[in-house]
């Protein structure tokens, strides 16, 4: 029950900072820049309060500092271009596709029954975000692709991380130094990227802290306790998830289109994270035993 309500928290996270990205991005609230650089910095201020005492994580370091800031930044540029759902199309089953083959590569077999799973839920993300859809521009497809690759990596070095906390805290410190510096060559190269108003700054700043800071320090919680299959196939109930929020708190009308591929994600997920129990062997009858006892080599 504990990984559960955890894996739930942490998905609402997911899902939360897909609706605080298109709420100040999509409204020219902030700039891709400026959203970026506060969101990192605010998750890194953070953790670095919730962290002190705790050991340095070697598990983080800069190659989990360079793959967070490789997702948030072409995150946040490919949703000034394309639609969430579109996003989501791209990001998502990048992740999923990413974790997936690493975790072929180091052994996990997948059984046909989720294989079965993965293939109902990446059909259900392309009911909720093909139909109407346009092709995206290559760039920001691009863009997005990164951004999943980038997670995908973060989440797999997230595995071994013996203090979900220090570590998540060590890449977000250490990215800040990189949005900055981002932040200073959009100033001087693209000011819009730079733009920003005072809802732009609340919703980066929440971004940051709470849906980032925190949504990240659970996911590399859970991570040692499944497999990247499984972590894989879990991210693709975000997008429904970011869906049903928009109606909630953004006031967007349900589509059948939604409920129908909504409806698919999860049940894919279901088939590929829930295992069946293993039946119990019986144990012989007794004179089955004798009999194998009383005939049995010498």
């Amino acid at each position: 029950m504990r990984l559960v309500l955890v894996c739930a928290a942490t998905l609402c996270c997911f899902a939360g900072n897909s609706l605080l990205a298109r709420a100040a991005l999509g409204s020219g609230a902030a700039g891709a820049a400026s959203f970026t650089a506060l969101r990192l910095m605010s998750g890194a201020a953070v953790l670095w309060l919730v962290s002190r005492g705790r050991p340095a994580a070697r598990e983080a370091g800069w190659p989990s500092a360079l793959a967070l800031f490789f997702y948030a930044a072409p995150f946040s540029w490919a949703y000034l271009h394309i639609s969430a759902g579109t996003g989501a199309l791209l990001l998502f089953p990048s992740v999923q596709l990413a974790m997936m083959a690493v975790g072929v590569f180091h052994g996990e077999r997948p059984a046909p029954l989720q294989w079965s799973g993965i293939a109902v839920a990446l059909c259900g993300l392309a009911i909720l975000a093909l139909p109407g859809v346009h092709a995206p521009p290559p760039a920001a497809a691009a863009a997005m692709i990164i951004a999943g690759i980038s997670w995908a990596y973060y989440s797999i070095r997230g595995k071994r991380a013996r203090d979900p906390i220090a570590a998540t805290a060590d890449a977000f410190v250490r990215s800040a130094p990189l949005a900055v510096a981002g932040l200073a060559a959009a100033f001087a190269l693209a000011p819009e990227a730079a733009h920003l108003t005072s809802r732009g700054a609340t919703l980066a700043l929440v971004s940051g802290a709470l849906a980032s800071g925190m949504g990240y320090t659970l996911w590399n919680s859970i991570l040692p306790e499944i497999t990247r299959t499984t972590a894989g196939v879990m991210q693709l109930s975000v997008p429904a998830l970011a869906a049903v929020g928009g109606i909630v708190l953004l006031g967007e009308r349900p589509t059948t289109r939604l409920l129908v591929g909504g409806g698919a994600i999860l049940a894919g997920i279901a088939l590929a994270v829930i295992r069946p129990r293993s039946r119990p062997v019986a144990a012989p009858p007794a004179a089955a035993t004798d009999a194998g006892a009383a005939t049995g080599t010498r």
